[in-house]
């Protein structure tokens, strides 16, 4: 396993670092233009990225003046070209997104779910860092990102809060005494709550998380303890460690954010308040540190930290990422594109929350993984996934006319 300390960041020396932040109308987006500007002119934003939120992304680039913005949807490109300022280049439509990636020395990857792919995929081969929070798009195409990561100049730094953690305890264990990695889990809103108690789950109760604020997604994948399971994938790719060694354990306060186990019975581990913007910064400085205090903690006030183990039968998301993840090749691919149509249906109230893993099980069965040779592969195991995963669907018993209203609401 290589260590997680690279060459100096680029252009380092040589005035502010240019970034160009994919998925900036979202959470994370967002919060990396907070970092940016509280930099002081260690970076420089290039390059906007969004799906089709066209005012924010405008908004945007009239404060930070990039030279270029890139919008998924191509049928809004006319009316973002009349809101950007004078000057500013306009890509729009299928690839905008990626061909951005070549134009900045680090590459922000904030897209949200298996979208992100292309933009993961393009920031490696140009050579770039990735700031990477993306973890679908490195689940879903593991081989194939695994080989782009080959790429002289490209390096991968985590912006998830629990593998940044990892990242920085690495720094200080290094790997020949590493016994295992522990990702903490929040828990989400339903910790604690057995398989009965999960049965009439809202989406208005699955959005409450008690810690992080997040999208509707991830937020729901959260609940189901699966963003814990794609990220113990993640993890397993990112630092080349088995899956027997990574373990998960619910710490409801969010403070510790990962740690590093080691051989002669030490644990390292990284604390802080749950505050996004301190992984962005990491991700953005490396190997330096930003010296604006994201997360600091006050002592005075903190009092306790728990931890407890997951409900694997309240829960069962979690196994079902370590099953894919040990049958690898394509596998992870259909669970991820499995779990994004089992969650979108219980969004849109078409699905029971604790029908979820039960449709992603379905899919996995009746999947059949291959070693993929290319993005091709990649995609058409998705596909596969997704079609796997909507017949599932339609087989489910819809939720009731109350629970349907309380979705709704």
């Amino acid at each position: 396993m290589p260590e997680p300390a690279g060459p100096p960041s680029p252009g380092a020396g040589h005035g502010p670092k240019t970034v160009y932040v994919a998925g900036s109308t979202g959470s994370i987006g967002r919060q990396a233009l907070d970092v940016v500007v509280a930099s002081g002119g260690r970076f420089q934003v290039v390059a906007l990225g969004a799906g089709s939120s066209v005012e924010v992304l405008a908004r945007q680039a009239w404060a930070v003046r990039p030279a270029r913005v890139a919008l998924a949807d191509q049928s809004r490109a006319k009316e973002l070209e009349g809101l950007v300022p004078e000057g500013t280049e306009v890509l729009s439509g299928p690839g905008a997104l990626a061909a951005l990636a070549e134009h900045a020395d680090i590459v922000l990857n904030g897209v949200v779910g298996f979208a992100g792919l292309e933009v993961t995929l393009a920031a490696l081969a140009a050579g770039r860092r990735l700031a990477l929070a993306n973890k679908e798009s490195l689940v879903a195409g593991g081989p194939i990102v695994q080989q782009a990561r080959q790429v002289k100049g490209a390096e991968i730094v985590p912006i998830d809060s629990e593998h940044c953690a990892l990242h920085q305890c690495l720094r200080a264990v290094g790997t020949s005494g590493l016994r295992r990695l522990v990702l903490t889990a929040s828990g989400g809103p339903f910790r604690g709550k057995s398989s009965q108690e999960l049965s009439e789950v809202t989406v208005a109760d699955a959005l409450a998380h008690p810690t992080w604020r997040m999208g509707p997604k991830v937020t729901v994948d959260s609940s189901t303890l699966m963003n814990k399971g794609l990220e113990v994938i993640e993890a397993h790719l990112l630092f080349y460690v088995p899956y027997e060694q990574v373990d998960v354990v619910v710490h409801p306060q969010s403070v510790v954010h990962s740690m590093v186990e080691t051989t002669d019975g030490a644990v390292i581990a990284q604390l802080s308040l749950p505050d996004m913007r301190l992984p962005i910064g990491y991700a953005l400085s490396y190997p330096e540190r930003m010296l604006v205090p994201f997360g600091a903690i006050d002592w005075s006030v903190l009092s306790r930290l728990d931890f407890d183990v997951p409900d694997p039968q309240a829960f069962p998301c979690l196994s079902l990422a370590y099953e894919a993840g040990r049958r690898g090749g394509t596998a992870t691919a259909c669970l991820n594109g499995a779990n994004e149509v089992a969650v979108e249906a219980f969004l849109n109230a078409r699905l029971r929350w604790v029908d979820i893993p039960a449709v992603i099980a379905s899919a996995l069965t009746g999947f059949v993984e291959t070693e993929p040779r290319d993005l091709d592969d990649i995609l058409a195991a998705d596909a596969e996934g997704r079609a796997l995963a909507a017949e599932a669907v339609s087989r489910r018993e819809p939720p009731s006319g109350a629970l349907r209203g309380a979705q709704r609401a």
